[in-house]
């Protein structure tokens, strides 16, 4: 899968830089040099590209490539409500959490993921933190609300789904699954996209395991012994402190524990 959101829309944190960018020898690419890559990787011959791909002006670009394999690697695309989800992997307790919001029996993994983030986003009854908390599975996911001009993304605590997340040449925020397409994209200005972390385009990046710490950018050199961007763990030893929401950020539960 890929997505890549324009600088603006999302700022992706400045640790993904890497320090080292401006002597590296390999450059990152252009947004459209990106998606170029993307769909030739996944071209067969003269056959049409199996890939499914939305773009939203220079805003937004999604993309994902079926996959009928194992149900960690299924890849899953909705689009409801001009609100558009990829969901990587599986939820082992979907059907009850179909029950839990009233759901129709043939929601998928990727439908639920966005009426989940619907009723954050409009009622807030939980924190965000709390309702992935509750799902059971090996997941990651990108969700883009159009109407909001917002993104919302989180990946599994279990590590078994792996995302990564980059800057591309013009600022631009880019995720993926695939490592050799965030190379190619970013260069040395990626880095794993953090298990058990959520990450909103107005919030910032938190961790959803532990929601009263803060995350601590972490400097990472490859195998080639150059800079690259940042991992992000948790510090055990430096804690949010929490204020009471208030006004239109009272209906918005990903804004604190």
């Amino acid at each position: 899968m890929l997505a890549i959101f324009k600088k603006g829309l999302v700022d992706p944190p400045q640790e993904l830089n890497s320090p080292t960018s401006d002597k590296n020898r390999v450059k990152p690419k252009l947004p459209d040099e990106i998606i170029q890559h993307f769909q030739e990787l996944h071209a067969i011959g003269n056959q049409p590209n199996p890939s499914l791909s939305v773009g939203f002006g220079n805003a937004t670009f999604l993309a994902y490539y079926p996959s009928k394999q194992s149900l960690l690697q299924q890849r899953m695309f909705c689009g409801t409500d001009e609100m558009y989800c990829i969901f990587l992997g599986n939820l082992n307790n979907l059907s009850t959490l179909i029950k839990q919001y009233g759901l129709g029996k043939n929601t998928n993994e990727a439908m639920f993921v966005v009426e989940a983030y619907r009723t954050l986003r409009d009622r807030g009854p939980y924190p965000a933190d709390q309702v992935l908390k509750d799902l059971d599975g090996s997941f990651g996911f990108v969700i883009y609300d159009r109407n909001a001009g917002s993104v919302f993304a989180a990946l599994g605590a279990d590590q078994r789904v792996q995302m990564f997340w980059g800057v591309a040449a013009d600022g631009s925020a880019v995720i993926s699954d695939n490592l050799d397409v965030i190379k190619t994209s970013c260069a040395k200005s990626f880095a794993p996209f953090p298990p058990g972390c959520m990450f909103h385009s107005e919030v910032g990046l938190k961790s959803y395991e532990h929601p009263r710490n803060k995350l601590k950018a972490m400097p990472r050199i490859d195998s080639e012994g150059v800079m690259c961007g940042a991992n992000f763990k948790v510090d055990a030893s430096s804690k949010i402190n929490s204020m009471p929401r208030v006004g239109s950020e009272a209906n918005w539960a990903l804004s604190g524990p």
